[in-house]
């Protein structure tokens, strides 16, 4: 096994300071008083022990994980990984090819349904859950609240995912509470927008299956009496992704169907805008505003469902796309939801950076992925092509929203660190999820698997290698070994995905017990590539700090090369940290490998580094 840990100096340093500088980011946070670390996982992957990995394989043949595969015991591991929440993703019921008739689901038609397993992004029924995760169907949502109670038990916050844009295009509830339609119900489907309709319409034409493309068939060619080409739907509906043609293309999000947020087919807003200023108010405020407001009757499902789940004990929401549905619906949504439960944790998929700060300050979101900007440029620097120059201008742009801004390395829409597609080995994820998870105050995320360096290399079917498919019953190999038929132990990992996990472990449990890393944040990586000639573009480093703890923070990114430096504490930070003239000696906090002395002279800070390719120490006086 080859013993290389990711790239970082972390030195911890006691001591009272002074936090006020102008060139310093003073990160004041009184909510969340310590980092939250979030594990995602795929629910009906998590708990397969079958290795069988058929293209296109059935339940029979892949197997499936279920509710109950979260034992105690697993999620006392998942709990001492170092993780605050845990999302639980794909639990509301959608499309799945199954036949649940027995317990009066309707089949879904392999024509416009992605994959055997079906997309969790094509929810059916959002008042119940994906029946293949219960041992038994009829009872799924008591099963379901079954692990609610486990999760919080351990203590773990629970977080499942909301699709605001769009619904599967056979969406039909059989489990609404007394007194709610399913979408669609009350529709005038004669024209093409109503503000009160939930669907956009092409009335007069009938909806067409696409045209599949290279080779495509449905299940992989499987025979089922419902893949005839055709989905009866009449008039036809708006596709997801925004498509208005009643024949999709294959490329198109063809499985659902776009809702109405009281936008009309020309742009306009059917709707109260939120006056101006109103960024700046809590959602209490929001709250009182939309009161007494006349809102599209979509909204007004959507908060209904956010509420439902809220009452049974989930504590948040993941928002798909959230930035294709107008944020004043979010203000309305998210000021309800904050009303029920003001805790509640609230993450959006957000890709424009233009629209960060409106979906989070009008919108009233809690968190946002940080993708387009942080992960894309970690991404191309552990690929060998980026540089880390760029990432404290980064840090920079978000400085006044660095909180809400969510990292991560993996989920379930981007490639394994390990795929050859992406880095080819997960040890090059260390210096990455060293400056992930310490850059800034904002929650870790990290995807099940991702800890012992899953590759996601399977030919699942509708799904393709370098990610683990959220389309297909499959299992996935390396997590399957720390699985052990489930034992939750590592009982069949390898020496380097147990060394992995111990890593992740030691480095996610530091972040959310370090008070530091909740406080001050500077760079100091332009100073020291201004000071250092051997200090180059693989490297990064900065400081963190709070009333008690100090670290200084340096990843070496570089796969092939050891670098030695001084690297350099600037004078403005040794006179914050109250640090007089002297020696002071620095000793590993995590790994107990290393030690070092940080010499304070004339005002500035030096520490001899020598950093082997992919090495990492956190060091504390």
């Amino acid at each position: 096994m080859q013993k290389k840990f990711s790239l970082l100096v972390i030195l911890v340093i006691l001591f009272n300071c002074n936090k006020n500088i102008d060139s310093v980011q003073n990160f004041k946070i009184t909510e969340k008083p310590k980092k939250a670390v979030v594990y995602q996982v795929f629910t009906r992957l998590f708990g397969n022990t079958n290795t069988n990995n058929k293209p296109w394989g059935t339940i029979e043949e892949n197997g499936v994980g279920k509710f109950s595969d979260f034992t105690d015991k697993a999620l006392i591991e998942i709990k001492d990984l170092g993780v605050t929440h845990i999302w639980y993703t794909g639990v509301p019921h959608h499309c799945v090819i199954r036949d649940y008739t027995d317990y009066g689901i309707s089949n879904d038609d392999p024509d416009v349904v992605k994959g055997r397993a079906g997309s969790p992004y094509a929810v059916k029924d959002y008042y119940n859950v994906n029946p293949d995760l219960a041992d038994n169907p009829e009872k799924r949502l008591e099963e379901f609240k079954a692990l609610l109670v486990r999760s919080h038990n351990v203590g773990l916050k629970v977080i499942i995912d909301i699709v605001p844009n769009h619904v599967a295009r056979n969406y039909k509830s059989i489990t609404n509470p007394e007194g709610i339609e399913s979408f669609g119900d009350s529709d005038n489907k004669s024209v093409v927008y109503d503000v009160n309709n939930n669907f956009y319409y092409n009335p007069g034409e009938a909806f067409k299956v696409p045209v599949f493309e290279n080779g495509f068939k449905p299940l992989g060619g499987d025979n089922n009496k419902l893949s005839d080409g055709k989905f009866e739907e009449n008039p036809a509906k708006w596709t997801g992704n925004g498509s208005r043609l009643s024949q999709p293309n294959f490329n198109d999000w063809y499985e659902t169907v776009k809702i109405n947020y009281g936008i009309s087919p020309e742009g306009r807003k059917d709707f109260h805008e939120l006056p101006h200023g109103f960024e700046n108010e809590n959602y209490e405020v929001h709250f009182q505003f939309w009161k007494d407001k006349t809102v599209p009757n979509s909204w007004k499902k959507f908060k209904d469902i956010a509420l439902y789940w809220l009452e049974m004990g989930v504590d948040g929401f993941r928002y798909d796309m959230a930035e294709m549905v107008p944020v004043e619906f979010w203000s309305f949504m998210n000021s309800s939801v904050k009303m029920k439960n003001p805790d509640a944790f609230l993450l959006a998929e957000v890709y424009n950076p233009d629209l960060y700060r409106d979906y989070i300050k009008r919108g009233k979101m809690d968190y946002l992925y940080d993708k387009v900007q942080l992960y894309d440029t970690i991404k191309h620097i552990m690929q060998g092509h980026g540089k880390t120059d760029y990432i404290p201008g980064i840090q920079d742009y978000l400085k006044d929203i660095e909180h809400n801004m969510l990292h991560f390395l993996e989920n379930h829409d981007e490639q394994r660190i390990s795929s050859p597609e992406f880095a080819d080995n997960a040890q090059k994820g260390k210096p990455a999820m060293v400056v992930s998870a310490t850059i800034s105050t904002s929650p870790t995320m990290i995807y099940f698997g991702q800890e012992v360096g899953e590759p996601g290399a399977e030919n699942a079917g509708f799904g393709s290698p370098s990610r683990t498919s959220i389309f297909d019953y499959i299992g996935v190999p390396n997590h399957q070994r720390w699985l052990n038929n489930k034992k939750f132990d590592g009982g069949q990992s390898t020496d380097e995905e147990k060394e992995l996990r111990d890593f992740y472990q030691r480095l996610l449990n530091f972040t959310i017990q370090s008070e530091a890393l909740m406080g001050n944040y500077q760079d100091i990586h332009h100073y020291n590539r201004e000071q250092n000639q051997n200090y180059n573009d693989k490297v990064l480093s900065f400081v963190r700090w709070s009333e008690n703890e100090k670290l200084i923070i340096v990843s070496n990114f570089d796969s092939d090369n050891r670098w030695e430096f001084n690297l350099k504490v600037p004078e403005n930070i040794i006179k914050l940290w109250n640090l007089s003239d002297g020696n002071y000696k620095i000793e590993d906090e995590i790994y107990n490998k290393y030690s070092a002395n940080l010499v304070v002279s004339n005002g500035l800070g030096n520490v001899n580094i020598a950093l082997n390719a992919l090495e990492s120490f956190i060091l504390k006086i």
